[in-house]
C-alpha cells in the first residue's frame, strides 16, 4: 500500500513539473545497437529527430568498444571506423556532430576504457601479451581463464595500460576538437569477483611504495591502492584532453550500488567530483525496482552532499524494456529529483515503442 501510494504521489508531482517546463535529458547510443547507428546517414538523422523531438541535449555516442575504435585510430583496432565512413560517405561522427550541433544538441564521446570484451585481437593483448590483463589468484593456463564476466579487462596498475590509452584518447580528441565532452566507461576493476589486481607489475609497484613484502586481500592499504590506480588512470586521461582542449567536458559513469563502486570495483566516483577530476558523472541507477531506485538516489544524494548538483541519474532502458510502465516510473522519479537524466540506451527504446512515446510526451 506505501509503494502505491508513494506512485500515486510522485505521479501528481511530475505532470505538474512537466507542465512548467521541458525537460532536458542525455541519451547513450550504443555501436552494437540495431540499427548501428554510425553505419548509415539515415539512422543518424533519426537520432537527431528523436533527440529533438524528446527534449534530449546530450547524447553520449559510442565510439571505442571492445577495443576496437569508431573513430580513425592508428593505434587501435579502427576497422569498424572504415566501414562506417564507406557506407555513410563521409566520418560518420564528425557528421553527426554537426547535425546535432544544428538542433542545439550536445554530443559526448562515450569509450569503454577497461574492457576489451571478448576481443582476442585487441591491441593491448597482441603488444603485451596477457600480463596486461588484470587477474585474480586463480592459476591460468589458457587466454580464456583470463575472461570475467565474458571479458577481458586491463590492469588499471599497469602503467602501459593509461599512457596508451591517453593516446588512443589524444587520437579522438585531435580528430574531433568540436565534441562537447567525453564519458569514460568501464574505468573500474571488475566486479563480478572483487579479488583482481593480482598482475606482477601491479603487485611489485604496490610493494615497491608501501614497503610492504607481502599483500593481503583485506589490507586497507592493498584496497586503496587499486582505488588510487583507477583514479590515475582517470586523472592521466583528464590531463591528456586537458592539454589541448581545456573547455571540453570530462565525465565518467559511476555503479551503483555505492558498496559495489567502492569496495570491489574500487571506483571512487564521489572523489572524482569533489576534487573536480570530472564536471560530472552518469550513476547507473539499474535497479528494477522504483522504490530500491528512489533509495539508491538518496545515497548518491548523502555521498555527494553540495556537489549532487555534477551527478546524472542513468535509467536503466536495457533491463526495463518490456517493462514499460516501470521504466516510466522511475524516469520520472528521476526528473522529480534531478535537472538532468539519462536513458541507457537509444537501441532499447527503438526495440519497444512505448518507450519512445512516453519520452516524446
Amino acid at each position: 500500500m506505501k509503494q502505491i501510494l508513494f506512485l500515486i504521489f510522485l505521479t501528481f508531482f511530475s505532470v505538474s513539473a512537466y507542465c512548467q517546463q521541458p525537460p532536458s535529458r542525455a541519451l547513450f547510443v550504443s555501436v552494437i545497437q540495431e540499427p548501428p547507428v554510425l553505419e548509415s546517414r539515415q539512422d543518424i538523422a533519426s537520432l537527431i529527430a528523436f533527440a529533438a523531438q524528446a527534449h534530449i541535449t546530450m547524447l553520449f555516442v559510442q565510439v571505442y568498444h571492445s577495443g576496437q575504435s569508431w573513430f580513425p585510430s592508428r593505434i587501435v583496432d579502427d576497422s569498424w571506423y572504415k566501414t562506417c565512413r564507406k557506407s555513410v560517405g563521409e566520418d560518420p561522427l564528425a557528421l553527426l556532430i554537426k547535425e546535432a550541433h544544428a538542433q542545439g544538441i550536445q554530443v559526448h564521446a562515450w569509450l569503454n576504457v577497461m574492457s576489451l570484451g571478448g576481443n582476442k585481437n585487441a591491441y593491448f593483448l597482441k603488444r603485451y601479451g596477457t600480463q596486461i590483463l588484470t587477474q585474480n589468484l586463480n592459476p591460468k593456463t589458457k587466454l580464456e581463464d583470463y575472461k570475467i564476466d565474458n571479458q577481458y579487462f586491463l590492469e588499471p596498475g599497469d602503467p602501459r595500460v593509461r599512457n596508451d590509452l591517453a593516446r588512443v584518447v589524444a587520437e579522438l580528441t585531435n580528430r574531433y576538437p568540436d565534441l562537447d565532452g567525453v564519458q569514460f566507461d568501464y574505468i573500474r576493476y571488475p566486479d563480478v569477483h572483487p579479488h583482481y589486481g593480482y598482475t606482477k607489475i601491479n603487485m611489485e609497484r604496490f610493494k615497491q611504495v608501501t614497503g610492504f613484502k607481502t599483500i593481503d586481500e583485506a589490507s586497507t592499504d592493498w584496497q586503496d591502492w587499486r582505488r588510487n590506480q583507477v583514479t590515475e588512470v582517470l586523472t592521466t586521461l583528464v590531463n591528456t584532453i586537458q592539454a589541448r582542449h581545456p573547455k571540453m567536458q570530462i565525465s565518467t559513469t559511476g555503479c551503483m550500488p555505492y558498496a559495489r563502486a567502492m569496495y570491489e570495483a574500487y571506483q571512487d566516483w564521489p572523489l572524482w567530483i569533489s576534487e573536480g577530476l570530472t564536471d560530472f558523472v552518469t550513476i547507473m541507477d539499474y535497479s528494477t525496482d522504483p522504490v530500491q531506485f528512489k533509495k539508491w538516489i538518496d545515497v548518491i544524494k548523502e555521498k555527494t552532499g553540495d556537489d549532487f548538483a555534477k551527478v546524472r541519474i542513468a535509467v536503466g532502458a536495457e533491463k526495463l524494456v518490456h517493462d514499460p510502465a516501470t521504466f516510466e516510473t522511475e524516469f520520472e522519479i528521476c526528473e522529480q529529483i534531478k535537472g538532468m537524466c539519462t536513458v541507457f540506451h537509444y537501441g532499447n527504446l527503438l526495440e519497444n515503442p512505448e518507450l519512445e512515446k512516453f519520452l516524446k510526451k
